[in-house]
């Protein structure tokens, strides 16, 4: 069989079942050996066993459950609670206080955790029944969630960055700190919207009648609820970006400093570690059969000649790289309307950046622009994952047409953001390389 026909019978059978609603893992894997027997030939069978043995001795992927850990302890120490009321003290006076105030909310969290499922479900829990109490515009309150969620996949400590780093083979800590100062940009956009909005639209974000003016020194004092955040930030990002710890030790570290506050709210015990513990072995399974199958699948492709296939035929277009690496963005978008991040990034980076390199991009500058275009499909309707975390925590009188229509404006914003970052690429890589020169 030729090159061509490998590379259009191993992309067609895959989309066909995803389609299916399998699991991905199984998907993956499944094709995987039955290519590897019918189309190479059975002994390279050793080549899935390598990869597996290869995936489960990675060093660098021991970071992943740690940080799941560290979030999910997080989760249950009552550390959002006391953010978001500190965050209702100082902005609930304003037009659009509680929204702006939950996107600090969810880059402080994306900064502690990494993890998007659990700040959508937080706020969705926490700040959605406040804002609708306030009369605020369900589509506005939806739609600064499910968009504010996802800056965990961009500000470090980001697992699915993590994972992008060990398949392209780049340095883990550039790659965190790469995605700090983009990160920052998207909230700041979501933030200029909301007070936007709160100008020509103040109907949308009305102010409660009811609300008593706080004293400075309640604020003031509401503040505490950012000391312990700031402290696990600045452990976390501060010893990856000054060299003290790799991203591994430092999720270790994170997983530590978790706990400080549960044990000041006296939420820590055996109870709490167990499903802490349950819930990061649940969430880690799947990523890591996620990473078998997608390696076994990638090395498959590559050893039957697609790659190379793929490579000749970027080779021979005529036309402007920028055009190429717009493709390979939309189809970015496309994926994570219809795939889980992690199977995106395992199956698409070994693939892009062979081309990437070709096309004389910087694969940290790629990167970012991977991400940013991973939470756009994230919250692409009608299929993206925020959109299905937040259904959840919906009430009855609101449907899923009214988050579809909340995202729209984000998305619109995520995509002005993917332009800037591409526009100016020393955004992304000013942080990487002050780290290197260190």
């Amino acid at each position: 069989m030729s090159a061509n026909a490998i590379l259009l019978l191993m992309f067609g059978s895959l989309t066909v079942f995803m389609l299916t609603g399998l699991p991905i893992a199984f998907v993956l894997g499944g094709l995987s050996l039955l290519f590897t027997v019918t189309l190479w030939e059975p002994n390279a069978v050793i080549v899935l066993v390598l990869q597996i043995y290869d995936t489960m001795k990675s060093e660098a992927l021991l970071a992943i459950p740690l940080f799941i850990l560290m979030a999910c302890i997080l989760q249950r120490s009552g550390v959002i609670e006391d953010l978001y009321r500190a965050m209702e003290l100082w902005f609930g006076r304003i037009k659009g206080g509680l929204a702006i105030g939950t996107v600090i909310i969810c880059v402080v969290m994306a900064a502690m955790t990494g993890v998007v499922g659990a700040a959508v479900t937080a706020m969705g829990i926490l700040a959605l029944p406040e804002m609708l109490k306030r009369g605020y515009k369900p589509q506005l309150a939806l739609g600064t969630i499910c968009a504010s969620g996802t800056l965990g996949i961009l500000i470090p400590p980001s697992v699915l960055t993590i994972v992008y780093a060990v398949t392209a083979q780049i340095s883990i800590g550039q790659m965190l700190i790469a995605g700090l100062i983009p990160g920052l940009i998207l909230a700041s956009l979501y933030i200029g919207y909301i007070v936007v909005v709160g100008w020509l639209r103040p109907e949308w974000v009305p102010l409660d009648p009811n609300m008593q003016a706080v004293p400075l020194k309640a604020k003031l004092l509401a503040l505490k609820a950012l000391a312990f955040p700031s402290m696990l930030i600045v452990m976390i990002l501060g010893s990856i970006f000054f060299g003290v710890a790799t991203p591994t030790e430092s999720a270790a570290v994170g997983v530590a400093g978790a706990m400080i506050p549960a044990l000041l709210k006296r939420r820590l015990n055996l109870g709490m570690l167990r499903a802490s513990g349950v819930d990061s072995l649940k969430a880690t399974s799947m990523i890591l059969w996620i990473t078998l199958g997608a390696k076994a699948y990638v090395a498959i492709f590559t050893g039957l000649g697609g790659a190379d296939t793929l490579l000749e035929f970027i080779k021979g277009l005529e036309v402007n790289r920028w055009f190429i690496l717009g493709a390979m963005m939309l189809l970015l978008v496309f994926l994570g309307t219809v795939l889980d991040e992690l199977g995106i990034i395992l199956l698409t980076v070994p693939v892009f950046l062979p081309i990437v390199r070709l096309l004389g991009f910087d694969e940290l500058w790629f990167g970012v622009l991977y991400a940013i275009t991973i939470q756009m499909g994230y919250i692409s309707p009608p299929f993206g994952y925020t959109l299905f975390y937040i259904k959840g925590t919906l009430p009855k009188h609101i449907g899923m047409d009214l988050v579809y229509k909340g995202v729209i404006p984000f998305f619109i914003l995520q995509f002005v953001g993917l332009l800037i970052c591409a526009a100016f690429p020393d955004l992304v890589t000013y942080l990487p390389r002050l780290m290197a020169e260190r």
